[in-house]
């Protein structure tokens, strides 16, 4: 079978754009067109394709992705050295997840306790011009 744009995004579980994409920003190597005919993409590009999502789904971003594929398997600390970073960098969004999730809490509560029908607590609560204590 050759593997052309559409069946590399069939295999790969992406879309046509997803390759576009991936070739547009260097992810992906997009080979020469033939003077007539489709473009043909190796047997790995569907591997490469799959590794990039799957480290998505792991959180890293595009960029991230892009330098671990520079490194290849071959460069392990490196690699290790990138993955314990971004672990921090979600247990600091976790952390300010939390307190943001606390702060609207205490607005619902706010909200809750006044019956007012006039006005809503919460709306006047976010638009002062004080900032929201947690």
């Amino acid at each position: 079978m050759k593997l052309t744009i559409g069946n590399l995004a069939k295999h790969a579980e992406v879309t046509i754009e997803t390759i576009r994409y991936y070739q547009k920003i260097g992810l992906l190597i997009e080979p020469e067109k033939p003077c007539s005919g489709y473009r043909h993409y190796p047997p790995n590009a569907i591997a490469r394709v799959r590794f990039i999502k799957r480290a998505q789904q792991a959180g890293f971003t595009l960029k991230e992705i892009a330098e671990l594929l520079s490194l290849d398997g071959t460069h392990c600390a490196k690699v290790r050295k990138i993955a314990e970073q971004k672990c921090q960098q979600i247990d600091a969004q976790i952390k300010d997840l939390i307190a943001l999730r606390h702060v609207l809490d205490n607005l619902v509560k706010g909200c809750q306790s006044d019956s007012s029908k006039e006005y809503c607590s919460l709306i006047e609560t976010l638009s002062k011009d004080s900032d929201i204590k947690s």
